[in-house]
């Protein structure tokens, strides 16, 4: 039995999550967008399980907050998420991850990707209740009880026929709370989403859930918690695109950062991946600048101009020019 504190109990509300987008939401992205603020709690990109409990390094290198308490150099906790489909690997899993100082694991159920779905990983285990069940029951039973243990999980696969069913046999697992990705794996990231699902949800489960999908704005935010009747949000790409979203929605009378301090980002994470080569440096950047493009007329014109850059010499004096 959980004997923890749950993190958004004493949190102020509208309590907003960082999400876990793999590919994307390391450790170095972390470090920056806690930094700016309003943020209360991140998730790793998910460790993928599927035939071995992983040595310490695996785990420190999907969390480097580990060397810091499991929290972002701002404070920030950090929670480890895993994806697979045994049992008792991700138990095994789970339980390194608590050793090591993981605040919380997180279990992924919806992972919309093929590749990762074809290795039975992710959202296609929303056609599965059973398994959700004894999942989230071998993972709580292996992590200690002051540790909480959450999932995330999309509307369903096909279709949102068996949404009540899996978020029941979560809950019966004994997680913590829930945060559901209005969407189903087939509707993917396209608008819109349906939050009001996760008020159905809700209404069937008595664990906290966590309201995520398509929530670019505040307008966005508050129409999210109205529809999904929950003032714990879960945000991705919108604070990729809007690093300060959390502030906005939060601080009332908040003065937004600017398009120029938006770049200035940029130039902070590339002092932060000296490893990289050129081109993958101005890849990873051009990925954050289109995500900026996206609500910054100013910046999309940035993007127009660098977007076939490779060497990061031309790439960084092209933008004091702007």
């Amino acid at each position: 039995m959980f004997t923890g504190t749950l993190p958004f109990t004493d949190a102020e509300r509208p309590y907003i999550a960082l999400a876990p987008m793999e590919g994307l939401m390391d450790g170095v992205f972390r470090e920056l967008l806690t930094a700016v603020g309003g943020i209360d709690h991140c998730v790793t990109e998910f460790i993928r399980v599927t035939q071995q409990v992983f040595p310490e390094k695996v785990f420190y290198r999907l969390c480097p907050e580990l060397h810091n308490g499991g929290r972002t150099l701002s404070g920030t906790p950090v929670h480890i998420q895993l994806l697979g489909s045994d049992p008792e690997l991700l138990a095994g899993n789970a339980a390194k991850a608590a050793r090591l100082g993981a605040l919380a694991i997180d279990l992924n159920f919806g992972c919309p990707a093929k590749t990762v779905n074809r290795s039975q990983g992710g959202a296609v285990l929303l056609q599965y209740p059973d398994l959700l069940n004894r999942i989230a029951t071998r993972v709580r039973q292996a992590v200690p009880p002051h540790i909480p243990v959450s999932a995330k999980m999309r509307l369903g696969f096909k279709d949102k026929s068996l949404a009540l069913d899996n978020a029941a046999a979560l809950e019966a697992g004994g997680i913590q709370w829930l945060t559901v990705h209005a969407r189903t794996k087939t509707e993917g990231y396209k608008p819109p989403a349906y939050w009001s699902w996760i008020a159905e949800i809700k209404k069937k489960v008595n664990i906290p859930v966590l309201a995520n999908g398509e929530i670019w704005t505040p307008a966005q935010a508050q129409q999210c918690q109205q529809e999904s009747t929950s003032d714990l949000l879960m945000i991705g790409r919108g604070l990729v695109a809007t690093p300060d979203l959390a502030r906005i929605i939060k601080e009332p009378g908040y003065q937004p950062m600017s398009w120029q301090e938006h770049l200035q980002l940029m130039v902070r994470m590339a002092d932060q991946l000296p490893h990289l080569t050129d081109k993958q440096l101005t890849d990873r950047l051009k990925q954050w600048l289109h995500y900026f493009s996206m609500h910054s007329p100013e910046i999309k014109a940035v993007f127009d101009e660098v977007k076939k850059l490779r060497e990061r010499a031309p790439f960084f004096a092209a933008l004091p020019q702007h």
